[in-house]
């Protein structure tokens, strides 16, 4: 039996909330970063044995569209699957139905999803400091459940969504780099969609980019930046749908 961590986790949140939920499980685990998977050699195939937890962030209440075809190329023997979306502070829609259905085209067996609010991503006042210490006691209660799950005769989960999906509709907000920018590159080299140039990386393509902000994150400079206008309007039209505490919430068998 191996245990594989699938993931992608542009600002840090996903890879929070799945550290936390691996936990429960005490065996060495491979972790791969779906947004590398273009320059990884990812497994040809699973075992049925194998346990894959997957994780995303949901954007606009879907999966990030450039891991649809990633997950697709997998083939997965009926290895176990646990779903993890990690959504901040509004709602995740279709995220897991759409990663679950991925999940089973490439024949993997899905036992649990885990939905787990966190910090939001684009405007992190919304969602600030989660996963807190409650979330974290919550969630490796979660996993507990998921574990002992794994162990019982499998019967495919249920997770909420509507198909179709709701149309994918990322928030139009592009970083760009200031003159501190080095010209490192780096932001380039790790962008999942190529929406970089690498000649310019000072600009970033609108049409190409899905506002992961892997970018910001990732730049040793800290050179790239959202307009502070346009993220003041995101803000202000986002108040309505992401005040409050939301929940976590699990789908299992029972």
């Amino acid at each position: 039996m191996k245990f594989y961590v699938l993931y992608f986790s542009p600002t840090g949140g996903t890879k929070k909330v799945l550290d936390i939920i691996c936990s429960a499980w005490d065996c060495p685990k491979e972790y791969i970063n779906l947004s590398d998977a273009s320059g990884m050699n990812l497994p040809a195939s699973f075992d049925e044995n194998d346990i894959c937890i997957v994780g995303v962030p949901s954007f606009s209440g879907r999966v990030p569209q450039f891991i649809i075809p990633i997950l697709k190329q997998l083939n997965g023997n009926k290895a176990k699957a646990i779903l993890v979306t990690a959504y901040g502070n509004r709602d995740f829609d279709d995220t897991l139905l759409e990663l679950k259905d991925a999940m089973e085209e490439a024949d993997f067996l899905c036992y649990c999803a885990i939905a787990a609010a966190t910090r939001h991503s684009v405007v992190p006042k919304y969602g600030t400091g989660r996963p807190d210490s409650d979330d974290i006691k919550e969630l490796k209660q979660f996993a507990r459940k998921c574990r002992e799950a794994l162990d019982k005769p499998f019967s495919a989960v249920s997770v909420p969504g509507n198909r179709p999906y709701r149309q994918y509709s990322p928030i139009p907000i592009h970083p760009k780099a200031d003159h501190h920018c080095t010209a490192c590159g780096l932001c380039s080299q790790k962008c999942p969609v190529h929406a970089i140039p690498s000649g310019n990386y000072r600009k970033c393509s609108s049409k190409v980019c899905i506002s992961c902000l892997q970018c910001i994150a990732l730049c040793p400079a800290k050179a790239r930046h959202i307009n502070p206008v346009i993220l003041k309007i995101a803000e202000v039209k986002m108040k309505k749908l992401c005040d409050g505490r939301k929940p976590n919430l699990l789908f299992h068998l029972s």
